[in-house]
């Protein structure tokens, strides 16, 4: 057992540094899942949403930390019951996502390793597990360097996960996981193969039949009883047919998806925003005269948002933007940039670039 808990020890703690590391580099994109799940169809928390960046950034250095502290076999007892802590709070988040089917994706590895909710509650079970296993035979932890040494080392995981964190929050993460990543082909990814699988469904019909209602299935309708009147029908889903990467995305304006249109332009740039309520005031301010000189060198420029129609013409007004804004569902706008606003630059349906609104003058327009 002593062996195992090692093993238990490094595994866990390799295991919290990686999971931390990848939410790290993208902790707009946790704090999206915190959201979701402050939301009041969630845990009905939404005095906590305002905060779920800063929460998000906590959480995920204390991840490392945590995992750091493991292996090293510093302050074994407080750093186990931390652990303790954080994977009983996982656990529940995970367990009330699965079984009531509210988020569907905890966030547990960000977008680099996407798990399904009873995946993630599987996860954490074995982490649990495997973390009593560790407090239960504690005493085979020991420090690897001197209290100083691993001070040190602590010190410089904080500091570098702070100077991570406040990196990626002011321009992008480091690595992009996502489906608009740069060199994606958007057409391409929203296509459907001829031979895809389809979705499948059990349907049942609801037909009144002398005043009593029976249900019947698609093939029994063939053979109603005469007089059966028509009620209603369900449709139950039995498996998921095939979904391309790319399925959401679209660009609604006055009542028309301009999206297929503005794929085919061989120069676009889109200046995402999915809440131009939460936008940065200095970026829209910036977009301004970004979009001018991207229209002086032939870009069409496109705003992207999820608003109000009354807020965008606020927004143009206020800011004297010289473009129009077409609008989309704000979790794919939210997929497709961290950033508010943001830059994507698009030739010919392919992304050749993308900017946090901080780095606007590194976009190289051609």
């Amino acid at each position: 057992m002593k062996i195992i808990a090692q093993l238990s020890r490094i595994f866990v703690g390799v295991l919290f540094i990686l999971s931390g590391l990848v939410k790290l580099n993208d902790p707009m994109g946790f704090s999206y899942k915190l959201e979701e799940y402050f939301s009041e169809a969630v845990l009905n928390l939404p005095f906590f949403a305002p905060y779920a960046v800063s929460l998000a950034v906590i959480l995920v250095i204390a991840e490392v930390i945590l995992g750091v502290a493991l292996l090293l076999g510093y302050m074994r007892k407080l750093t186990l019951g931390l652990l303790f802590l954080m994977i009983v709070f996982f656990t529940f988040l995970t367990f009330y996502s699965a079984y009531f089917n509210k988020v569907t994706d905890c966030g547990c590895f960000g977008d680099a390793v996407p798990l399904t909710p009873w995946g993630s509650f599987t996860k954490d079970i074995v982490l649990l597990i495997l973390i009593l296993i560790i407090m239960k035979y504690n005493q085979v932890i020991k420090p690897i360097f001197s209290s100083k040494v691993n001070g040190i080392i602590l010190l410089a995981s904080l500091v570098l996960c702070s100077f991570m964190g406040y990196w990626v929050l002011n321009h992008l993460p480091l690595k992009d996981f996502r489906v608009y990543k740069i060199g994606t082909n958007i057409p391409n990814g929203m296509d459907i193969p001829e031979d895809a699988a389809r979705a499948v469904y059990d349907i049942t019909f609801y037909y009144d039949v002398n005043g009593e209602e029976r249900k019947f299935s698609d093939k029994e309708l063939t053979k109603l009883p005469e007089g059966a009147k028509y009620l209603r029908r369900e449709e139950k889903l039995v498996s998921e047919g095939y979904q391309p990467p790319i399925h959401d995305l679209t660009m609604d304006k006055d009542g028309e998806d301009h999206l297929s249109m503005m794929m085919g332009e061989p120069k676009l740039v889109m200046l995402i925003s999915y809440d131009l309520n939460r936008a940065d005031e200095a970026g829209l301010e910036a977009m301004r005269d970004f979009a001018n000189k991207a229209i002086v060198k032939g870009y069409v420029v496109a705003g992207m948002t999820a608003s109000s129609p009354d807020l965008i013409q606020q927004v143009i007004k206020k800011h004297k933007l010289p473009f129009e804004y077409y609008t989309c569902d704000g979790t794919t706008l939210k997929t497709i940039e961290r950033g508010n606003p943001s830059i994507v630059v698009i030739e010919s349906g392919v992304i050749v670039d993308k900017k946090h609104w901080n780095d606007r003058e590194s976009v190289n327009l051609k």
